[in-house]
């Protein structure tokens, strides 16, 4: 998805500064399935308010500058309709380093594998839980089943660590006693 329909996606559900629209795709509910850094989000937001897809006003904050508050116009509104009935969503990317990392399990140390993998069981039960809180929320934000499909994925993933993480640090472990023969 382009920047200027997740953009008006956010604002669709509640109107926000650009700071608050990147929370969203770092901490809040987009964060599980949409991108967006200051860097493309404000060009966006220009952009969206020249087409008049969107309208801000200025708010004062003490001791520092203005902020602005975006809206969702109606053709903003109509815009992010149209945008999301053209488009057939193309096939999921899934980069990840930590299956980069576990491929060449075997050339490193298992002590590293295993906080790897431990680091990794626990961010997946914070998302999880985060997930789940969203969806207790007083404002959901299509976490209901956006987000059972989220924590499936997620639970997935941390039942497929749990289950084989012994043979990942066996398969570094047998490295280590290979190294340390020639190293004899």
């Amino acid at each position: 998805m382009d920047i200027k329909t997740t953009c008006l996606g956010v604002l669709a559900k509640r109107s926000a500064s650009g700071y608050e629209i990147r929370k969203a795709f770092e901490e809040g509910p987009f964060s599980h399935f949409a991108e967006g850094g200051f860097g493309s989000i404000y060009p966006a937001l220009n952009k969206l308010a020249e087409d008049g897809l969107v309208t801000f006003e200025r708010a004062e904050q003490d001791k520092r500058p203005d902020k602005k508050i975006y809206h969702i116009t109606v053709e903003g509104r109509r815009a992010l309709v149209k945008a999301l009935s053209e488009r057939v969503p193309g096939e999921d990317k899934y980069k990840s380093d930590l299956l980069f990392l576990l491929f060449f399990a075997e050339e490193l140390p298992a002590a590293h594998i295993a906080r790897v993998i431990d680091d990794r069981i626990a961010w997946y039960e914070a998302k999880i839980a985060h997930i789940e809180d969203c969806e207790k929320s007083a404002e959901p934000i299509g976490c209901d089943l956006v987000g059972q499909f989220g924590v499936a994925v997620y639970r997935s993933a941390l039942e497929f660590l749990l289950t084989h993480r012994q043979e990942f640090i066996d398969l570094a472990a047998a490295d280590d006693a290979s190294a340390a023969t020639a190293a004899e």
